[in-house]
């Protein structure tokens, strides 16, 4: 009989046999009862941020009639995990992260909902737009790394991957209902108007996350005042994610890499479309669909591929950053919309690949008492390259031309997929004593990591 104590523990936690595992955590459509409480809640959320992120940015440019100010929103939603990353992982840490969520939920929806609708039109100027929509995204910041902290405590090992997997799902939802229905409600109502009834939206996922049972993992013990444990805290998880785990160091190297070059394509796609492909903008917005079907296709694919020894997983990202940038070459030479749709779709199942594994692994290999710094860490790593990408390669874009820096981009993928390859260096692929036909998953630890 094979082993029923494979691929069953929580981070950091003991060993628990399948057939003694809480009903709430057995398999099921979502995984398990509590984990299907908070995919609802992001399916929620995520519209509503979809509908917010069009309202917002309409309401600016009607009002100011600038494009340079409308772009302003984009940066104001970006700097937060940048600027206090690592803190909001401290605080993820040592915090109880179903209240984290739920705070954050009901704190956009009183800031991006109900203070607009107090404030009247005259008076709801663009400087107190701007302070609202930075307060929101410090909210929307804190969130990410509570829910991504929390799959471990809802699923079992070997579904991180899965559960990582459906809850991307729920952002290509949110692309696709958000601006559509956000769009319905400026035209028959007002912008202002949306972002009020949005409040809704948040106010439902926040319900959502009410029932769940999420347990907590003990918080790190550290000495001296409230200041100085902070610090303590943040400094250990820095040392952990950067210093002492070098694989951890190369996998954020890797996303880093691909955010690099995969923001800057986001961020052009519309020029290289028009200069290279002669598209317009109805065929522009079907590249996005095409992009986003691929973006859903890949996410569902990948709940299948959470049993997936962790080298197999590594060479995924790599397959699949290496098609990624041939499909980005590919553009190139195609001519119509119906190739160019076809490689969009490529590009979105390549973007949808390495986010997901990258986070079960992280959880699997952080302490689950450190695993809010980890996570916390990453992405403020890749938010601050997609900047740093966006910036260089419109530069290279103007400077050069159009081909130029699409191939920049491509390169950029082709270096992810070298740096996942080298990652399968850290893993070797163990047969459990007792097993049968399975493998586990083990990080091979070099004398380097003591």
């Amino acid at each position: 009989m094979e082993s029923t104590y494979l691929e069953t523990t929580q981070a950091g936690g003991i060993p628990m046999p399948i057939d003694v595992m809480p009903a709430s955590k057995r398999r099921g459509w979502l995984l398990s009862r509590d984990f299907s409480l908070l995919w609802w809640s992001q399916v929620i959320s995520q519209v509503g941020d979809g509908v917010t992120r069009l309202a917002l940015l309409w309401f600016v440019y009607s009002i100011t009639g600038s494009p340079l100010k409308t772009t302003v929103i984009g940066l104001l939603q970006t700097l937060p995990p940048i600027l206090f990353g690592p803190l909001f992982g401290v605080c993820v840490d040592r915090l109880p992260k179903k209240w984290i969520m739920i705070g954050s939920d009901v704190l956009r929806a009183l800031l991006i909902g109900v203070i607009p609708c107090l404030i009247a039109v005259d008076q709801f100027t663009i400087e107190r737009l701007y302070i609202l929509v930075f307060l929101t995204a410090i909210a929307s910041a804190v969130f990410g790394p509570a829910m991504t902290a929390a799959v471990p405590v809802l699923v079992t090992r070997a579904q991180f991957t899965a559960a990582n997997a459906l809850l991307q799902t729920t952002t290509s939802v949110g692309v696709i209902l958000g601006p559509a229905l956000s769009g319905i409600g400026i035209a028959a109502l007002s912008s202002q108007e949306v972002l009020c009834v949005n409040a809704l939206t948040y106010l439902g996922s926040a319900a959502c996350l009410l029932p769940i049972r999420l347990g907590s993992i003990p918080a790190s013990q550290s000495s001296g005042g409230l200041t100085a444990a902070f610090l303590s805290d943040l400094l250990e998880g820095v040392r952990f994610a950067l210093i002492k785990q070098h694989r951890i160091l190369l996998l954020i190297l890797a996303a880093s890499l691909y955010t690099f070059g995969g923001a800057a394509f986001s961020t052009l796609y519309p020029v290289f479309a028009k200069k290279l492909l002669d598209l317009g903008p109805v065929e522009v917005g079907y590249g996005w669909s095409a992009f986003g079907v691929g973006l859903l296709l890949m996410s569902l694919a990948l709940v299948g591929v959470s049993t997936w020894n962790l080298r197999n997983r590594f060479l995924l990202i790599a397959a699949s950053s290496a098609v990624n940038g041939a499909a980005l070459l590919g553009l190139l030479w195609v001519h119509g919309e119906s190739a160019a749709a076809g490689l969009m779709a490529c590009i979105g199942a390549g973007t949808g690949t390495l986010t997901p594994i990258a986070w079960g692994v992280l959880q699997e290999i952080a302490p689950g008492h450190m695993l809010g710094r980890v996570l916390a860490i990453y992405t403020t790593a890749a938010m601050t390259t997609a900047i740093i990408g966006m910036s260089t390669f419109g530069w290279v874009t103007q400077t050069f031309d159009e081909r130029t820096g699409l191939i920049g981009i491509a390169l950029a993928m082709f270096g992810t997929a070298a740096l996942a390859i080298a990652l399968t260096r850290w893993v070797r692929v163990r047969q459990p004593r007792g097993a049968v036909s399975e493998t586990e998953p083990h990080f091979h630890r070099r004398a380097t990591d003591q």
